[in-house]
């Protein structure tokens, strides 16, 4: 027997990443522009970094607390009432070794093999295989694409739902449509929830990129009452620049602490204590760096989309929220193909959306948190590029 053949076929059916696939083929080159992955082109900023250099000269280095430092959960809970207007004590989060955790374990929590989690299709394709590697099937629900925007069928949302369902996924705003879901969208949604006895998995990572008018994107923390089942999965990554640091965050329900612990305890043995102590800083005085990164992620999202447009073969709006433009372009069927070909004739690197799934086949995601300069070139790039197709 090979030494494929003996694994397990779970771990044998997890995919490659579509993304990771064309960063691999093109990473190092020179001249690149790499609009591929979901961050940002600015380090970690240096009140993080002392804190937690500070901390490690200093010995925090032993095992420490499996939900997270006492001062760091505490620091979330200021953070929300700062931010999202809600009083939650520091019993309500966990800290975890990045947002992708947070959804593996909380997926683990919520599901059982052969039960089925909805998901809003195209999406980050980590949810899909965190589904799947967990024993469930997930299940998308599209998205429809219309005049430029994308827009939620409630009605097919639904009708989705099956007697094996558990759980939706609800990444809002999303990667990497940009779609927002309205006040109205997730009264909708958690209605949905509570008739058919659904947990709502919400990923609001992007909650403070919201191009729509206000400080933040609407949230399940404003509709939500006590009792309604809804985890949220976060991370430091965006919003502080820390995607290499690979921590992330957990609020739930009071009574999941102990079962969450666990989970934490068997996976990883919870987060590096001085880590954490970034963490913390990042928390009480990163307002004013994340104002920096919107204001640089809203002046690139214009210049990018106003170029691509402007050719009149591109087909995208705005995004209402999020990190990334979703482009359509015509005269492209294989996203893949095309992102293989765009960076080795443009040097500019894009995620094909034939990685995010049912409705992203003819997509290219490219991640505007940039420097406007360089973004404009990367535009410059593209738009000569489209107009020779």
């Amino acid at each position: 027997m090979s030494v494929l053949a003996s694994l397990s076929p779970r771990a044998l059916a997890a995919p490659e990443s579509g993304i990771v696939e064309i960063m691999n083929y093109a990473r190092g080159r020179d001249g690149l522009i790499p609009l591929w992955a979901g961050e940002g082109d600015l380090p970690s900023p240096d009140f993080i970094n002392r804190a937690a250099s500070d901390a490690l000269i200093g010995g925090e280095t032993f095992y420490t607390w499996q939900r997270g430092i006492p001062e760091l959960r505490q620091a979330l809970s200021r953070y929300y009432a700062r931010h999202f207007g809600v009083d939650l004590s520091p019993e309500h989060f966990y800290v975890t070794g990045s947002g992708m955790q947070s959804i593996v374990l909380s997926v683990q929590a919520l599901t059982s093999p052969g039960d089925e989690m909805i998901h809003l299709s195209p999406a980050w394709p980590n949810i899909v295989s965190a589904i799947e590697l967990a024993g469930a099937k997930s299940v998308a629900m599209p998205l429809s694409f219309e005049g430029g925007r994308w827009v939620l069928d409630l009605e097919r949302l639904e009708a989705a739902i099956t007697p094996r369902t558990k759980a939706m996924f609800i990444n809002t705003p999303s990667n990497p449509t940009g779609w927002t879901a309205s006040r109205e969208d997730l009264a909708a949604m958690l209605a949905i929830a509570r008739r058919h006895g659904l947990w709502i998995l919400a990923d609001e990572i992007y909650a403070l990129y919201y191009f729509g008018g206000a400080a933040r994107a609407p949230s399940f923390l404003d509709v939500m009452e006590e009792g309604d089942r809804i985890i949220f999965a976060n991370s430091f990554s965006k919003n502080w620049s820390m995607t290499g640091w690979r921590v992330g965050w957990i609020v739930a329900p009071l009574e999941m602490g102990q079962t969450i612990e666990n989970l934490i305890q068997y996976s990883t043995s919870g987060v590096a204590q001085f880590m954490q102590r970034g963490a913390v800083a990042a928390l009480d005085h990163g307002d004013g760096f994340i104002r920096e990164n919107y204001e640089r992620a809203l002046t690139s999202r214009d210049i990018l989309c106003d170029a691509l447009i402007a050719t009149n073969r591109v087909e995208t709006l705005k995004p209402d929220g999020a990190l990334y433009a979703f482009l359509k372009i015509d005269g492209i069927a294989d996203s893949r193909l095309a992102a293989l070909d765009i960076v080795d004739k443009t040097g500019v690197g894009l995620a094909p959306g034939t990685a995010f799934g049912i409705g992203g086949e003819q997509f290219l995601r490219a991640c505007f948190l940039r420097n406007p300069a360089q973004v404009t070139e990367a535009a410059a790039r593209l738009a000569d590029y489209v107009s020779k197709l």
